[in-house]
């Protein structure tokens, strides 16, 4: 005979509702305490208008260089980096000028900080150019020797330049002949003559720098300006100077009496 078995009693069990557990997840979140916002946001706008209503003369040189690093880097503080660089280099325009080997030696440059501050270096060269052209150089000197200052002056080795003139003696030309070493950089007198010839060229300014950051003459520069100048006065093209460029200043060739 078969017993009967009793049913099973199942314990009831409640389940939370839904809207019970949204608010519980709205509750945490009102309490939890809100963390306080990062001290340098609205510093980039701040910046920006204190240079649009002064002027550069309104942010120092390590605020100038923020600005600078902005279109590299879009967000971040960058003022520890802006003086990171200065620290380093020493100046504004030792940082755009700095080689991309040493700038890549600073935590936090990549090639995208790079790649600006040679736009920026590539952008004041251009613009301090652009006052030679279509005027005498002679007539013009101090915004030539701004130009071969900031194109040369802080190279890390030699380069020699030459500035070919017309006959009213304005600017041709402007090209690099040669780069060395730190004390030295070959010279060929006839390729110089040649290349003047090539171009027209009435008349040449000699460009060279000294990154030991003396600008004093060596024996070896007087010697090859000689050569120089014998070379292109066979050949009617006048030599009126031969600069020297350095850290420590700049001389002439002209105003010293050696040419």
């Amino acid at each position: 005979m078969a017993s009967k078995s009793s049913p099973s009693r199942q314990k009831a069990t409640t389940s939370p509702h839904i809207s019970d557990v949204s608010q519980t997840f709205v509750a945490a979140e009102i309490a939890r305490p809100e963390e306080p916002a990062p001290h340098y946001l609205g510093r980039r706008a701040r910046l920006r208008d204190r240079f649009l209503n002064g002027g550069a003369d309104a942010v120092p040189d390590y605020e100038m260089l923020e600005m600078v690093l902005y279109a590299a880097i879009p967000r971040g503080d960058l003022k520890p980096l802006a003086k990171a660089l200065l620290a380093r280099f020493g100046s504004f325009a030792d940082v755009i000028a700095a080689p991309r080997e040493r700038l890549l030696d600073v935590k936090g440059v990549g090639d995208a900080v790079v790649a600006q501050l040679k736009v920026i270096e590539a952008a004041a060269l251009r613009l301090s150019k652009t006052k030679l052209l279509g005027k005498p150089a002679l007539s013009s000197w101090t915004a030539l020797l701004d130009y071969v200052t900031a194109a040369m002056a802080r190279n890390s080795h030699e380069e020699f330049r030459v500035l070919f003139l017309d006959r009213k003696n304005a600017l041709i030309a402007d090209e690099v002949q040669g780069q060395g070493t730190v004390d030295h950089t070959p010279v060929y007198p006839r390729e110089i003559v040649k290349r003047a010839l090539e171009l027209s060229a009435s008349a040449v300014i000699l460009v060279h720098n000294h990154p030991s950051g003396d600008p004093t003459p060596s024996k070896a520069d007087i010697d090859m300006t000689r050569e120089i100048a014998n070379a292109a006065k066979a050949l009617r093209v006048a030599i009126h100077d031969h600069i020297v460029v350095a850290r420590g200043g700049v001389l002439s060739f002209k105003s010293l009496g050696l040419l």
